[in-house]
């Protein structure tokens, strides 16, 4: 059995169940006093539901929680902060409209004669704040400050509130390089001072700059924890993606012929804070995949080339001709065409039919006054799912009663129905069948042979390496290799992702 006294938080066997899904599968984690502890994992592996069932965000189903040698129960955020567990978002949870000391102090302001002491509260606040090395003028709205200030803030206002456990939640997913190292600054302070701080990151470089251990989950399920010293980022990668990674066998890929021009060419396209500048060349009849961990600037890349987000640096050009890319309707016009990672949200449109799902592009496409017409929106509708074995017994039938992997197709039959040049698929096969999950590939590979180009966004490396002409590989918002012909491979692929920051990756 563990010892438990070298622990101020202990969560044992959480398990945590949501209608047709299991968040946490018996979970356990062990925070020690003094330490910084990463919790890291990809998307839907449990981290936000481990971390909102510690704090009383959500009610777990199953398992103990332990304070300082006690069990405890907290049954809101508020309960679970009066206990001495404080957490701080990556968008800071405080009112922008109202003053630094106002925000550090809300909800327990100091009182003289039943009135708030504003005199007092300023000086305690520059008090506390001077404890993280910050000097500003508290009487100022928060509002003036930047997001790494506002970050100190509520964290100063969290230890002050709680003082035993922080939580820190994608706390350095907005900061710049010197921010980073004054949060890490301040994260070491509170380390020397005895509280246990729970990191939650995608920087893996962040992890093994500033972790003194590190908790892997995946699919609500407890990987290991491992110390970070002699911890191999291969091993770390592996940890994270699920499997000991190898070379498969990948079918014939489909290169472009020597000479042939790109369809579509990028030049040092870029954006401030979201994702480094880089160079891209598409040809036609060519996937070209994109590799890195949850975080690495796959989606903001993808988001850029489609206008989603503004590059703020680079060029474009399309066939040989320069092409400005403001909106996601200058994409369209230019024959783009997107599938994003979360169809839910920002995919399907969940109460409309399969019918107008997938009328949705070419109708914007074409323009309102130009509307398709209900004969021409049922052919197109019939032309799709019979061509993609949409299942679904109606046309009519709301979208959202549909499974995630016919989900998936009406969002590709909507886009395909625009006749796209370019297509790019963020996560197309996440969260779907088997069976789903076969076609979904047999189709990007059709697409190909049919001279479209595309761009597939995958955690699936097997995947990748099955089909990709070429594999960009990102890490840390750069784009840091790309792998051709036979150096086409997931071990080749993780170990570009696992070199160190100073090192050339593998070609």
């Amino acid at each position: 059995m563990n010892d438990t006294s070298q622990y101020i938080l202990s969560a044992a066997g959480f398990c945590k169940n949501f209608p047709g899904a299991v968040a946490l599968d018996g979970v356990d984690f062990m925070l020690r006093r003094g330490e910084i502890h990463a919790l890291l994992g990809e998307n839907g592996a449990g981290k936000s539901t481990l971390v909102k069932c510690m704090t009383g965000a959500y009610r777990r189903d199953g398992g103990s929680l332990t304070l300082d040698g006690a069990e405890i129960d907290p049954k809101d955020t508020n309960a679970a902060q009066d206990l001495g567990i404080g957490t701080v978002y990556q968008e800071v949870n405080l009112l922008e409209n109202l003053t630094v000391a106002e925000n550090l102090y809300l909800g327990r302001q100091p009182r003289r004669f039943g009135l708030t002491d504003t005199t007092a509260m300023n000086r305690n606040a520059r008090a506390l704040l001077s404890v993280y090395g910050i000097d500003i003028d508290v009487t100022a709205e928060l509002s003036r400050y930047s997001v790494a200030i506002q970050q100190v803030v509520a964290i100063a206002r969290a230890v002050d509130l709680s003082g035993k456990v922080l939580i820190l939640d994608e706390p350095t997913a907005s900061l710049d390089t010197a921010e980073v190292a004054m949060l890490f600054r301040i994260m070491r302070d509170l380390k020397a001072r005895g509280l246990g701080i729970v990191f939650i990151t995608h920087f893996l470089d962040q992890v093994y700059a500033i972790a003194d251990r590190i908790t892997v989950l995946r699919n609500g399920r407890l990987v290991g924890t491992r110390d970070s010293d002699g911890l191999e980022r291969k091993t770390l990668i592996s940890m994270m993606l699920g499997r000991e990674l190898e070379a498969v066998e990948a079918a014939p890929r489909r290169v472009a012929p020597e000479g042939q021009s790109p369809r579509l060419k990028f030049r040092g396209i870029g954006r401030r804070g979201k994702i480094h500048p880089f160079d891209l060349d598409i040809h036609a009849g060519e996937v070209v995949g994109m590799a890195g961990l949850l975080g690495s600037g796959r989606t903001e890349t993808a988001e850029i080339l489609f206008g989603v987000r503004t590059a703020d640096s680079g060029t474009f050009e399309i066939d040989g001709r320069p092409t400005t890319i403001t909106s996601p309707r200058d994409a369209i016009r230019h024959s783009f065409a997107f599938c994003p990672e979360d169809r839910k949200t920002d995919g399907i449109i969940g109460d409309l039919s399969v019918r107008e799902n997938i009328a949705l592009a070419l109708q914007a496409r074409r323009g309102w006054s130009r509307p398709l017409s209900l004969n021409e929106q049922i052919e197109l509708a019939d032309t799709y799912i019979k061509a993609l074995d949409i299942r679904t017994s109606d046309r009519e039938k709301p979208v959202k009663q549909l499974s995630g992997g016919n989900q998936q197709k009406v969002l590709l039959a909507r886009w395909l129905a625009t006749n796209p040049d370019f297509l790019i698929l963020d996560e197309p096969t996440r969260g779907i069948d088997v069976g789903a999950h076969a076609e979904i590939i047999r189709l990007i590979e059709e697409l190909c042979g049919r001279g479209l180009s595309l761009l597939v966004i995958s955690s699936e490396l097997e995947e990748l390496v099955a089909y990709s002409s070429r594999v960009i590989v990102l890490r840390d918002r750069t784009h840091i290799a790309e792998l051709n012909g036979d150096d086409i491979s997931a071990a080749q692929i993780v170990d570009a992702i696992a070199s160190q920051s100073s090192e050339r990756p593998k070609p």
